[in-house]
């Protein structure tokens, strides 16, 4: 019997994860075109914080064995983000944008595990990135067409040192197909990755409270 490979059971057993974390109200609702500009800006801020933290931990990671090919230049977003929130928000952007008690959360535990675990780190760094390489980019055109952004609001989600975004991925897959973790290794990087998606899911949940609040 042959032995399914690492990435396509970490696709399987977090599928349903995924799927729920699509299907909460806020995000439904901006994909629908029922959101707002506002509620658009309003996740990107917490996009800040988050890639903040990811991309301060692969600093960390960068001389890690298991770790160091997941890290690629190519993927780098803060740029991008930081350019996103001066031109939807102003040049006092910085002074203007707090993380969600969610995002916070969500920040400790990539610093954690991005200062002691490289599977832990790679779970993270896997779901945010190809997430972004794949349904990011359906968010990206929708955004674009629903508010009239061009490059400047949607930067994040522009990979352009990424010629084939279809091969980037195929090759990450890969070379988390070529990593040596044992079973118990697998099992708990697989149960980071669900980890990821449900701080995912309660964003969109603090983003939901706080639009109502407002």
């Amino acid at each position: 019997m042959s032995v399914i490979p690492f990435s396509q059971a970490l696709r399987e057993r977090t599928w349903t994860d995924h799927g729920s974390t699509e299907s909460e109200t806020f995000m439904s609702d901006l994909m629908r075109g029922k959101g707002t500009r506002d509620d658009y800006i309003a996740l990107v801020e917490q996009h800040y914080f988050i890639y903040a933290a990811l991309e301060s931990a692969a600093e960390r990671m960068a001389d890690d064995p298991v770790a160091a090919p997941f890290i690629s230049p190519q993927l780098t977003r803060m740029p991008a983000l930081e350019a996103d929130l001066e031109f939807l928000i102003g040049p006092d952007w910085a002074a203007r944008i707090r993380p969600l008690p969610s995002t916070q959360r969500y920040v400790d535990r990539i610093t954690e595990v991005g200062s002691s675990w490289p599977g832990g780190f790679i779970a993270h760094h896997y779901t945010r990135y190809l997430g972004d390489l794949s349904g990011g980019q359906v968010i990206r055109r929708l955004m674009q067409r629903q508010f009239g952004f061009e490059t400047n609001g949607v930067g994040f989600y522009l990979f352009d040192q990424i010629a084939d975004p279809k091969q980037f991925k195929n090759t990450y897959r890969e070379q988390l197909d070529s990593v040596d973790w044992d079973a118990d290794e697998c099992a708990r990087v697989i149960d980071e990755v669900v980890l990821a998606y449900r701080f995912n899911a309660d964003l969109f949940v603090d983003l939901s409270a706080a639009k109502a609040a407002a």
